[in-house]
């Protein structure tokens, strides 16, 4: 899942971050309302984590700004206020979920999982497919020709973006990006070393091969070379 989390708190952002990572989740962070509500408008989120009080704006009018135009991301609101009246506030604001801090980060991913299968709707909106390949966003499971393959959160995170991306060239850049979140260059060979891991587990005991490399360009996954 890309998650958006707008956190004013440094300390409990890294946290969150760090923790969504682990569990595979891809998760860009915004420390204060006004470019939460920029980065909410600019790129599509499964889920938005939002503190209630922020600086430049509060989490209560960036929801109700994004929900006024449209905006149908589901919203999890973190507060330290956890009166009935507060969590009626948030709610009313366009809140879809309301966990009071402080909270254990377990029922922070539960709630956040939860609330993007509520907002999948049909479990076709929740799986890739190319050819006899199947991944499953929400139960993170994989297969081919009915197989399962166990990846590793990174190379899950890696094939996830190379089928939402199937029968297109990817480049390093992007993968750099989608699925390492760097906005450089480190200079390793991480790339290569993943997706030939990947390579290994998806296509190493199958007939046709899916994952390709594109000298000079970069990677596709298609049935056919």
């Amino acid at each position: 899942m890309k998650i958006l989390l707008v956190e004013d708190d440094a300390e409990a952002a890294r946290y969150i971050v760090k923790g969504l990572g682990e569990a595979g989740h891809v998760c860009d962070h915004a420390s204060d309302g006004e470019t939460g509500l920029v980065m909410a408008r600019d790129e599509p989120y499964d889920v938005a984590i939002v503190d209630r009080m922020l600086p430049k704006l509060s989490g209560l009018e960036l929801i109700a700004s994004l929900r006024e135009e449209g905006n149908e991301t589901p919203m999890l609101i973190l507060s330290a206020l956890g009166e009935v009246d507060d969590r009626v506030k948030g709610l009313r604001a366009g809140g879809d979920d309301y966990l009071a801090k402080p909270y254990a980060f377990t029922e922070l991913l539960a709630r956040v999982e939860t609330l993007a299968r509520r907002n999948a709707g049909a479990q076709s909106d929740t799986r890739l497919s190319v050819a006899d390949l199947t991944l499953d966003r929400l139960s993170r499971k994989v297969s081919r020709a009915g197989q399962a393959i166990n990846l590793q959160p990174r190379e899950f995170r890696l094939l996830e973006f190379l089928m939402r991306h199937a029968g297109q060239v990817v480049t390093r850049t992007m993968l750099l990006e989608g699925v390492w979140d760097y906005h450089f260059d480190p200079q390793t060979n991480v790339i290569d070393v993943h997706v030939s891991r990947l390579r290994g587990k998806i296509d190493k005991d199958f007939e046709t091969p899916l994952l390709h490399t594109v000298r000079g360009a970069g990677y596709v996954l298609r049935e056919s070379e």
